[in-house]
């Protein structure tokens, strides 16, 4: 039985700028392979993304999109992690795209503008419980 998780049709994230990342549920193949634990899900507040996209934009000469960001932070803090532990480890991510289009998002990081928003644990239970019960 295929699995997506989600937060319902009626979830309305916060007008605030979260790297991109503000869609609703995650792919029925991203889900699937959480499910098989063969994927763990990291959450990566928004300035930790900016500050690698950075870190990686200066290491690499190319300027990750946002939603990338997400992905170079955690690939970050497992390499350092890695790199204590002195754990080998071959690391890969998904550059999904250039942050060419999004230097308005990089000029309010680097003014200071945006920050990190915790939701609501009690608006993330209110969209769960409209939830179907499927299965």
């Amino acid at each position: 039985m295929l699995k997506m998780y989600t937060l319902g049709h009626d979830f309305m994230p916060p007008g605030i700028h979260a790297g991109g990342l503000r869609y609703h549920g995650d792919s029925a193949l991203v889900s699937q392979l959480y499910h098989e634990k063969l994927i763990e899900a990291v959450a990566v507040p928004q300035l930790e993304t900016f500050q690698a996209g950075v870190l990686f934009a200066r290491a690499e000469g190319i300027i990750p999109a946002p939603e990338s960001n997400h992905a170079v932070a955690a690939v970050v803090a497992e390499a350092l992690r890695c790199k204590e532990t002195k754990e080998p480890k071959t690391l890969f991510f998904n550059l999904s795209g250039h942050g060419h289009f999004d230097m308005a998002a990089y000029d309010k990081y680097f003014a200071g503008e945006l920050e990190d928003f915790a939701y609501p644990e009690e608006a993330l239970k209110i969209s769960m419980a409209n939830l179907p019960k499927v299965g």
